[in-house]
């Protein structure tokens, strides 16, 4: 950020060089907090077992087990292809202990 001096300085110039100084730098961190968020991508069944490459009796078993969690509406089931990811994701199998 460049050093400002204002001893002297009229009220408006102060203002512009405290605003020149400022906003660059907000707008740069602001930019990098706030990222405009993904929408959720929801799968049924069958997509699911075909992104997985299971049949639908290992979906339905890993549901009842707990491993992957299911969201409804209706009688419509689907999955959040993120959780599913991050499961796969948190269990790797050459993962460093």
């Amino acid at each position: 950020m460049k050093s400002l001096q204002f001893i002297g300085l009229e009220p408006k110039t102060f203002i512009e060089d405290l605003k020149s100084a400022l906003i660059p730098e907000l707008q740069k961190r602001l930019s990098k907090e706030f990222q405009p968020k993904q929408p959720t991508e929801y799968l049924t069944r069958s997509e699911v077992c075909q992104l997985l490459k299971i049949d639908l009796s290992t979906l339905h078993n890993w549901r009842n087990r707990g491993i992957l969690e299911a969201y409804g509406i209706g009688n419509r089931v689907y999955f959040k292809r993120s959780e599913i990811e991050n499961y796969i994701e948190q269990n790797k199998l050459n993962q460093l202990k």
